[in-house]
């Protein structure tokens, strides 16, 4: 548990082995993702519970999935996609969408897919994919990971203490290691770092440093204006709707504001100390 004394980053090998090994054995880890801080462990049930509790949240809520452009796909149950959603063009998307940076998607689960890590909608089984993007480094750290469990996905959620937990509105992620510190002081959680904060938000012009926006495939949502099949937005988080409807229309897509959607999510302010060390 060496990363709880000492400062690990995210662009050191060694680092990310440490913290892919603690994750492995069952230690929730904080790490670098994309521009902001996400919460990750193993996917089974009983690691799930540990790290909502820690959050202050409830220990049955679902969690998401994390893992590498190499298993993503594994994640989805492809034949339970609408057939107006071709399967080549939502591929395409989700590439340039993970090439860009931290973006979320939800589609129909996988039949592997446990309960705890999967939702429902109007009958439908889901899964929400969750990942930092392709440059990010973390996902070296994934890889280590999944290659010493049994399953090939991790599960992933904001690194920031729940509203359940501190009674405000809305809690947003954590884009700085100091004040995530902080937050989860007494529970022993190590903190894969950023080198440079600063840095790691300007590689992400057109990323908030909050959550990510939240894609869903999972139903057919109409036709858009251009007479396109309407994708979901689930979640406005990090990338702007300004910013991801290009990018949809690219690849032969509209979007369509889900009932949870209306609003984007808050950012935190910077630290009041500066970035973190």
């Amino acid at each position: 548990m060496d990363l709880l004394y000492r400062p690990a980053y995210v662009d050191d090998a060694t680092d990310r082995l440490t913290a892919a090994a603690l994750i492995a054995s069952g230690q929730p880890v904080a790490h670098a993702f994309g521009n902001i801080y996400a919460l990750s462990t193993r996917p089974d049930a009983k690691s799930v519970a540990r790290a909502n509790l820690m959050k202050g949240r409830p220990s049955g809520q679902t969690g998401s999935a994390l893992t590498t452009r190499r298993h993503m796909e594994g994640l989805f149950d492809w034949d339970a996609v609408p057939r107006v959603f071709p399967r080549a063009s939502l591929i395409a998307l989700f590439d340039e969408l993970l090439e860009a940076g931290p973006i979320g998607l939800r589609g129909p689960a996988a039949a592997s897919i446990p309960a705890h890590l999967a939702g429902e909608d109007g009958g439908r089984r889901t899964l929400q994919f969750v990942s930092p993007g392709s440059r990010c480094p973390s996902n070296a750290m994934v890889s280590a990971a999944i290659g010493m469990l049994d399953r090939p996905y991790l599960s992933v959620t904001s690194a920031n203490r729940s509203h359940h937990a501190t009674g405000a509105a809305e809690e947003p992620a954590h884009f700085e290691a100091l004040p995530l510190a902080l937050d989860f002081a007494g529970t022993r959680l190590p903190i894969l770092r950023h080198r440079d904060e600063a840095a790691a938000r300007a590689a992400h012009p057109r990323h908030a440093p909050i959550s990510t926006t939240i894609l869903g495939f999972h139903r057919y949502a109409g036709l858009g204006p251009e007479g396109c099949p309407a994708l979901t937005l689930e979640r406005h988080g990090s990338l702007d709707i300004g910013d991801l409807m290009p990018i949809l229309a690219r690849h032969g897509f509209a979007l369509a504001i889900g009932a949870k959607a209306g609003r984007r999510l808050g950012q935190r302010p910077l630290f009041s100390f500066g970035a973190a060390a």
